[in-house]
């Protein structure tokens, strides 16, 4: 069985979460991680074991021993970080949302191609058993077409202005943070839409704190969606059918449980899991490398395109801008 070497690239509290993720899986080993503070990549390697730690993300990519890199940097970093890493044909699995907006996201894509180097979108729901469960409910039409979904992901931040959730140079607010999981539970099992309406409200660093989007599709379905940094929301999410509905109990991201309903009677189709979650993102990049592929039949890079493309709309919609990235 072969051991994939992976790095970190930036070490906040999501490559925390991906760090306990791969601990689960035989095949994975990190090998290095990277901060542009040392001692914090001094700190982190101590506490997951790990080999290697750079002070630097230029350093990492000189490490020839890794086989693969996962980033989990602030949002305006994805693009430049993923771009260094694919230059130096390392594979990436990069945190979501894969960039700003579709022109960066464009950029990685095409250099992944021109490089013939894995890049992976790490939205960690498409990757989980639960998504392959409500597809294989939906494909049965025991809920028959769907017509209507709602979702949504709110939580209460701290408020500190330099930190990444309220910071606009970091690409901060709630819709990239956390609207992007219900716009992508949309596009996963609704398609793009034809039109998007959108509202936001906006704190006093000139971020979005609360957004609500509604999608609109050709033949009349509907998604009404919405995030915020500020409120606690239910966090779960509901498939409504012609036939029959599937809920999505908190937190619909990796739900606790999914249950289906149908006929006045709620019955209960979760899946297993293990890990944490991050492991089947990882699992799935190691599994793209062993077959040498550059994309994930899980989350195609023509998905990740629709995505961004689709927050764009949103952002158009609300006038959510990020300095120089919209410029």
């Amino acid at each position: 069985m072969k051991v994939y070497n992976w790095g970190i690239i930036g070490l906040g509290f999501i490559a925390a979460k991906f760090a306990e993720g791969l601990s689960c899986l035989p095949n994975a080993k990190l090998f290095a991680v990277a901060s542009r503070n040392k001692k914090k990549a001094e700190n982190f390697a101590a506490r997951y074991h790990v080999p290697h730690a750079y002070g630097s993300y230029k350093e990492i990519v000189e490490n020839k021993q890794i086989d693969i890199i996962y980033i989990a940097t602030p949002h305006t970093l994805h693009c430049e970080n993923t771009l260094m890493c694919l230059e130096n044909k390392i594979p990436v699995l990069c945190e979501k949302p894969f960039a700003i907006n579709l022109t960066e996201v464009k950029k990685m894509v095409t250099k992944a191609g021109e490089m013939k180097t894995l890049l992976m979108e790490a939205m960690w729901t498409a990757y989980l058993p639960s998504v392959k469960r409500i597809k294989e409910t939906i494909a049965s039409g025991i809920i028959g077409d769907i017509e209507l979904i709602r979702a949504d992901f709110g939580f209460k931040a701290d408020k500190n202005p330099e930190g990444r959730l309220f910071n606009p140079e970091l690409g901060g607010g709630s819709l990239l943070d956390v609207g992007i999981y219900p716009a992508y539970l949309a596009l996963e099992f609704l398609g793009v839409p034809d039109q998007v309406k959108a509202l936001a409200s906006f704190g006093h660093t000139g971020v979005d704190e609360n957004c609500a989007f509604i999608f609109k599709y050709p033949h009349g379905q509907l998604a009404s969606l919405y995030s915020s940094i500020i409120a606690k929301t239910s966090i779960d999410a509901m498939i409504t059918g012609t036939d029959g509905g599937i809920y999505l109990h908190s937190d619909f991201f990796m739900p606790a449980r999914i249950s289906l309903i149908k006929d006045g009677t709620d019955t209960e189709i979760t899946p297993k899991y293990k890990g944490n979650g991050y492991n089947y993102e990882a699992e799935e990049a190691m599994k793209c490398l062993s077959e040498g592929k550059t994309e994930s039949e899980l989350m195609k890079h023509h998905k990740s395109l629709q995505l961004i493309e689709t927050l764009d709309r949103i952002r158009k919609e609300c006038g959510i801008r990020y300095p120089k990235h919209d410029d």
